[in-house]
């Protein structure tokens, strides 16, 4: 079935326009966390994809075991080596606080791996984005962190998960989802048990979930929205992607959520726009674009590649897939000038 109309226009109102009226960083400054020595394309694609859907700045927060390596991948990147083994979280802080505080949204997962430095800078930062009420999109092995700590994201609405079919299912134990609910009604089940996190279910169709309950006192303050407000919407996206899932894209949809949440966290800041959409709204908004450009990007270039397609093939087909769901436009992939469309 297709994304409703309402959805698509929410999207749409949240989209920085290309009319000349923003200056550098009005359009989405995304961080990445993630990369250590064995890791080091997840946070690549994660953070190139944030710049090639139309963020203006993306950086990426790694051990310094992995950014010689992502620095060379693209000097389009901020690449910030500070999650140092040899150090305490305590002593990173001040550093990892200063640099969130310039940021809109901040991707925890991609490259993350499970080393106990690694998870515990993990924890750190998504404990300083909470408290600077920053948007968060946490994947990969943030989903496994979660998993181990639930408290750590429960309640907070401006967090979307991207669990695959795996995660997904490791997601539900965690939380104790009663295995005999249908496939198709879980990640409702998931996101009420957390408290309203927006859940982002990959698979053949995504099933994107956002379940809270009312919100207490303590969680209109977290979350910066009124006492009592509740939200339960399930939007499905089965437009058509590839035939085969390469490792990787998974980061081009963290990338592409986490730039849609920077985009909303302008607009909720009122760099542009009417500040007709609720922040409650932007995590199932950010979630539902990320996923048709990913699948519309996957399409593309299995089109192109077929069986041998990579995650590398995708990162070129980002702006098509972002024309053909949101056309050329302002609100699209580029202004009409007077030569034609951009």
């Amino acid at each position: 079935m297709p994304v409703p109309k309402h959805i698509l226009n929410q999207i749409k109102a949240i989209i920085p326009p290309l009319n000349g009226s923003l200056h550098k960083g009005q359009s989405g400054r995304v961080g990445v966390l993630g990369g250590a020595l064995d890791y080091t394309g997840a946070p690549f694609f994660a953070s190139i994809s944030a710049l090639r859907i139309g963020a203006d700045l993306s950086h990426v927060i790694c051990s310094p075991t992995a950014a010689g390596a992502i620095k060379s991948y693209s000097p389009d990147l901020i690449v910030h080596p500070i999650l140092r083994e040899d150090q305490t979280a305590d002593q990173v802080r001040p550093t990892l606080d200063s640099l969130l505080s310039r940021l809109h949204v901040l991707i925890v997962g991609p490259g993350l791996g499970r080393e106990d430095y690694m998870i515990n800078y993990a924890k750190l930062a998504v404990q300083i984005a909470k408290e600077q009420g920053m948007y968060l999109v946490l994947d990969a092995d943030a989903l496994w962190m979660v998993g181990q700590d639930l408290a750590l994201i429960r309640g907070y609405r401006r967090a979307v998960l991207t669990p695959n079919v795996m995660e997904f299912k490791r997601l539900s134990e965690n939380v104790n989802i009663d295995p005999k609910i249908p496939p198709e009604e879980r990640a409702m089940h998931v996101s009420r048990a957390l408290g309203g996190v927006t859940v982002l279910q990959k698979g053949g169709s995504d099933i994107i979930c956002t379940n809270t309950g009312e919100a207490s006192k303590e969680q209109a303050e977290l979350n910066k929205i009124s006492e009592g407000e509740k939200t339960e919407e399930r939007v499905v996206v089965d437009i058509p992607g590839g035939l085969k899932r390469c490792g990787g894209q998974g980061d081009i949809l963290s990338g592409s959520v986490g730039t849609i949440m920077a985009w909303g966290k302008c607009f909720e800041s009122g760099a542009y726009g009417d500040g007709s959409i609720p922040p409650s709204r932007i995590p199932l908004l950010a979630a539902v674009g990320g996923s048709m450009v990913t699948r519309t990007t996957s399409r593309r270039a299995f089109s192109k590649h077929g069986r041998g397609v990579v995650t590398q093939d995708m990162i070129p087909e980002i702006g098509g897939a972002f024309a053909e769901i949101f056309g050329e436009g302002e609100k699209g992939w580029g202004a009409s000038t007077s030569e034609g469309k951009l």
